[in-house]
């Protein structure tokens, strides 16, 4: 699984700089509304923390961070009410796609998913139609020049973790959702570095594909990766270390 976070790695290195930070900020303080309002406290809302966390490391400015954070908690009505949406469908060779989303605009949201995945030859399914293929899990990764892998291994099966694995950029920690805060408090009190924390769709089974067919389907992923409503994208194929190659390639 660790190819899939690798992939979302490069593509962070080739948005950083350019135009397209602006769209990261929008993004980021879409996620930060959402979580704030389950209290506007860091301290008291790991969920806002993180992302807080996420935007700093990101350079947001403050008072764009601070904006984001009334609006969830309703201290500020200059911004739109903002939802989660799921969507779910194919991209080319069959691939499939759950996609989700965070607008404040349904119609306009799924009109700009349908466009991007039908132009590809996929199509935008029903709801339902490609979950099953899916499981939510908790998904840490973890940093550092100084981590110990063992300790690391030890303390995350002790609080929960399902699977532990070492890759290109760090640790990396799937769970039950149910073990999510309990892992989280235990990393954080072990003051360990959590550079990504966030429940995602993993794939129950993958699908292998050529190094080419692999680049195709990451494009699309890309596409709707772009769209300002869009917050994550999850696939179920296999990213290769060919694949992985040829995309540091193109940076």
């Amino acid at each position: 699984m660790s190819g899939h976070s690798h992939w979302a790695t490069i593509k962070r290195k080739k948005g950083a700089g350019d135009a397209k930070r602006g769209q990261l900020f929008t993004k980021l303080a879409k996620e930060i509304t959402l979580a704030a309002r389950e209290g506007g406290d860091p301290n008291m809302n790991f969920k806002l923390r993180l992302s807080v966390d996420k935007a700093r490391a990101n350079n947001m400015p403050k008072d764009s961070i601070d904006r984001a954070i009334k609006r969830g908690t309703g201290e500020s009505k200059d911004g739109a009410v903002f939802e989660d949406v799921m969507y779910e469908g194919y991209g080319p060779k069959g691939v499939a796609f759950m996609i989700e989303c965070v607008t404040e605009n349904r119609n306009r949201t799924v009109a700009e998913v349908r466009h991007a995945l039908s132009r590809a030859g996929g199509s935008l399914g029903e709801s339902g139609s490609v979950a099953w293929q899916f499981s939510r899990k908790a998904y840490f990764l973890l940093t550092g020049d100084n981590l110990d892998f063992d300790k690391v291994f030890e303390l995350a099966l002790e609080s929960g973790a399902d699977e532990v694995e070492q890759s290109d950029d760090g640790i990396e920690i799937y769970a039950e959702v149910e073990n999510f805060k309990t892992l989280s408090n235990a990393f954080f009190e072990a003051g360990l570095h959590i550079t990504e924390a966030e429940l995602r769709m993993v794939p129950n089974q993958e699908v292998e594909l050529s190094t080419e067919e692999t680049l195709q389907v990451l494009r699309v992923a890309d596409n709707l990766d772009d769209l300002d409503d869009v917050q994550h994208v999850y696939h179920n194929m296999t990213v290769s270390d060919a694949a992985i190659a040829a995309l540091e390639g193109e940076e």
